[in-house]
């Protein structure tokens, strides 16, 4: 198994994200110890945003050849002002290729990078998972359409939300979220958590 694991927290190790990325790329080992990681931190080594003369580079190629060749993605995110990181946008921006990862038909797009599942490590936060606020969520809404438009629908989610408010929210949040990822199977047809 090969897994591709991705963080765009600018937080640092002060990241609940990163906190449970690591944990869903620890369980994911713990099950196939022979598991291949490659590993980015996209906070710490930013890719370029996309230009038009950078459209399609080799560091585009690499990123998708990377993707490409990943059975398992693990992506931790934090909700940003309502929507992901521009680091993780910016990494989207390079992959989203055409005629790579997804092509242009007659009946409409079609994704080609299908056949992998993706975990998602998202923070927040408020809470926006549901009430007044939920409308405001475009963070995991923006990553699992692009992931769609790839061809890329298996998806499951571990949501650490309402961080801001309080430490004892925080724990709480982050202390389910650990054990979510702990629990991940690689037989799971629903989502984790």
């Amino acid at each position: 198994m090969k897994i591709l694991h991705l963080d765009s927290s600018i937080q640092g190790d002060a990241s609940a994200t990163r906190a449970v990325s690591a944990a869903i790329v620890a369980r994911l080992r713990a099950l196939e110890p022979s598991a291949e990681v490659a590993y980015r931190d996209l906070a710490a080594a930013s890719l370029p945003h996309i230009t038009l003369a950078g459209l399609g580079s080799a560091e585009s190629a690499t990123l998708v050849d990377e993707l490409l060749g990943a059975d398992v993605v693990v992506i931790g995110t934090p909700m940003y002002n309502f929507g992901l990181p521009t680091q993780l946008k910016a990494w989207f921006d390079h992959v989203l290729i055409a005629g790579r990862t997804f092509r242009y038909t007659a009946q409409g797009p079609e994704g080609l990078a299908g056949g992998k599942r993706v975990f998602l490590a998202l923070s927040r936060g408020g809470i926006y998972s549901e009430g007044p606020m939920a409308a405001n969520e475009h963070a995991a809404s923006h990553v699992t359409g692009m992931l769609g438009f790839m061809g890329i629908t298996d998806l499951r989610a571990i949501v650490v939300e309402g961080v801001a408010i309080g430490p004892e929210q925080r724990e709480a949040a982050l202390s389910a979220a650990l054990d979510a990822a702990g629990r991940i199977e690689l037989t799971d047809a629903a989502p984790a958590a």
